[in-house]
């Protein structure tokens, strides 16, 4: 059962340091409490109190961690059902399955994509993260492994196989980069339990219905694993679908611990067409899959599945930001237009990616909005004339042009006479209202007399 902060308080050493930087050791319990800060944070507390503190609070999904620096892909940690109650806390994995019998093209055009397909999004660097390496004879899981951290070293490994045998000797061929061990079963937990030992793994866990999963896990869990990925044994999206949601709630409402681990879910056994697959992972994504797995990832299949994780993901309690400061594009000089908008990253993003387009170098002037949108941050009070004509003189773009010419966003229109009396020695423009028609504007854009 979670633990109160006054609970965690008494536990604490009450020096109110400050070395966790937070102020006194009551509001860092609260927080702890909250989920927003992690025990190990104090340097003082005692290890038994760490670890009473750290299993009280841990989260009903356990955080599992695959692969390590470049290549670890962490899964659950979960604490929610719904994502508009807190967050949900670590992206689903995109994994790509090779099959160790498959013919050599095959295999290294998935292990190049894996590797080469990187896409940015408001500042988000996005791809897939996760190989997953089926034994089926042919190549051995060790070498398809070596292969796949030579040519993709920023993927996490998952190796699939019954074979405990084969998955000890691919586990010691990943070295550091710790591979997620995929086949246990009731009848062979024994032996995975003693493969988890042995390898310092997680395990996953394939049931052949959630009931038979459940004995499964408790099974290992008896044994002394702790790291698990579960498998309800659904081939359907129905199935899948129904199953993950009563997992989640089970973990999350009631605290049930044989499903208190991240799902691994495999669209590409659901059916044989790689767009359905992309659709199939589409709703499991949304609906708490912690890992799914595909037979290929294209690029018009991976980047709508990254958009939709990255919208799903996002804290909705915290927005998406860039730092307040001058941004040139495209390398202006002294003569280049001067234009201001928030720190909302969307916003940033469309307005420079406009801007480049137009291929007229600028002066962007990024005002700390709080991550607020123009609208809305005119409207709480945090982008007025005052503010902005505070932070244009602060902000250093007078030593950067000769001209004295601002160009505001369209929606700002009706602050233009407020913003000439705080700036009376720059000329105010009206900018377009759509960043679309930026380019056209800038093309047309010559400095006041």
């Amino acid at each position: 059962m979670a633990l109160t902060g006054i609970q965690i308080l008494k536990m604490l050493p009450k020096k109110n340091c400050g070395e966790c930087d937070i102020p006194t050791c009551l509001a860092f319990a609260m927080k702890v409490a909250a989920g927003q800060a992690e025990i190990e944070a104090c340097p003082y507390v005692s290890d038994e109190a760490k670890a009473t503190i750290g299993e009280a609070s841990a989260p009903p999904i356990r955080t599992i961690k695959i692969g390590t620096g470049d290549a670890q892909f962490t899964a659950g940690g979960e604490t929610c059902q719904f994502r508009h109650e807190k967050r949900f806390e670590n992206q689903t994995g995109l994994a790509v399955l090779i099959a160790t019998d498959e013919d050599a093209a095959s295999i290294d055009g998935k292990i190049k994509r894996a590797n080469d397909f990187v896409y940015e999004r408001v500042g988000v660097m996005m791809r897939n993260n996760l190989v997953a390496i089926k034994d089926k004879g042919g190549a051995s899981l060790a070498d398809m492994a070596k292969k796949v951290m030579e040519g993709a070293p920023q993927q996490a490994i998952i190796l699939m196989s019954d074979n405990v045998e084969n998955l000890k000797a691919g586990a010691e061929a990943c070295g550091d980069n710790k591979p997620l061990l995929y086949g246990a079963t009731g009848e062979n937990a024994d032996a995975f339990a003693g493969l988890a030992q042995d390898t310092g793994c997680a395990i996953g866990v394939k049931g052949k219905n959630l009931d038979d999963l459940v004995e499964t896990a408790d099974k290992l869990i008896a044994a002394g694993v702790k790291d698990m990925v579960i498998d309800t044994g659904a081939r359907t999206l129905k199935g899948a679908f129904e199953d993950n949601v009563v997992a989640r709630r089970a973990a999350v409402k009631d605290k049930f611990k044989a499903l208190g681990f991240p799902t691994i879910a495999f669209p590409c056994e659901m059916c044989d067409d790689l767009m359905m697959e992309a659709m199939i992972g589409s709703v499991l994504i949304a609906k708490y899959a912690g890992i799914t797995v595909f037979s290929d990832l294209q690029g018009d299949i991976l980047f709508p599945l990254l958009l939709e994780q990255l919208n799903i993901f996002t804290d909705p309690q915290r927005p998406m930001v860039v730092a307040e400061d001058i941004y040139p594009v495209t390398g202006p000089d002294e003569n280049s237009p001067v234009l201001i908008t928030c720190n909302f990253s969307l916003t940033y993003f469309i307005v420079s990616g406009e801007i480049e387009g137009s291929k007229v170098p600028s002066w962007l002037l990024i005002k700390d909005t709080e991550g607020l949108s123009v609208l809305t941050a005119w409207a709480a009070g945090k982008f007025g004339a005052d503010l902005i004509a505070m932070f244009v003189n602060k902000s250093g773009i007078l030593d950067k042009v000769k001209h004295r010419e601002l160009i505001i966003p369209g929606y700002l229109a009706t602050i233009k006479g407020e913003l000439e009396e705080e700036l009376p020695d720059w000329t105010i423009t009206i900018g377009p209202r759509e960043a679309g028609h930026l380019p056209a504007f800038l093309k047309e854009w010559k400095p006041a007399a």
